[in-house]
């Protein structure tokens, strides 16, 4: 791999190993390695490590935001919007991404930066997700609570689900979700 290495790859780079071994595992020695470059290209991009790390939860924090902005536009009703979304994180085809999520969720348990960026997500992913509950319901309250159980079900499936291999048909996601479809 050439010295001139972009920032991205780095980032890229650091997410995985942050996948990998959690927050720890970000290491510029270990990242150089994996890369195939010095580490005077990582000094290049970053003053230091908790720069990394910085640029690191700024890259998933509007990255995440972004793509529940995305997932929720369109003309298609609030309804199918949200058995799409459902079906799209509950998808295990994305075992990349999941990890990141869990990975930077914990630690978020241990940093404020960290808390901070995955408060702005749940926040917007919060909004969003009731922002179409809105359009089913005449309720406010019970908008934000089926966001709420909505969000939850969906991260916390990552955590009860400890086999890999379970599939899901839609059926059966149907009648596990219940009423955090449509009314």
């Amino acid at each position: 791999m050439n010295e001139k290495l972009k920032q991205d790859a780095w980032i890229q780079e650091a997410f995985s190993a942050l996948a990998e071994g959690g927050v720890a595992a970000v290491k510029v020695e270990v990242l150089a390695k994996r890369l195939k470059v010095t580490k005077g290209s990582f000094y290049w991009h970053f003053k230091n490590r908790p720069q990394l790390l910085e640029k690191m939860l700024e890259s998933w924090r509007e990255g995440r935001i972004r793509t529940i902005r995305e997932q929720v536009e369109g003309d298609r009703p609030a309804g199918q919007i949200l058995d799409e979304l459902l079906q799209l994180y509950l998808d295990r085809a994305n075992p990349r991404g999941n990890a990141i999520e869990l990975a930077v969720r914990d630690w978020a348990r241990s940093d404020e930066a960290a808390a901070g960026a995955v408060a702005l997500v749940d926040r917007q992913r919060l909004e969003s997700v009731a922002g179409l509950y809105r359009q089913l319901t005449d309720s406010e309250a019970e908008a934000y609570a089926k966001a709420f159980l909505f969000y939850s079900y969906v991260f916390g499936s990552s955590l009860v689900n400890t086999s890999a291999s379970e599939v899901v048909d839609d059926a059966e996601l149907r009648q596990r979700c219940g009423a955090l479809l449509v009314n």
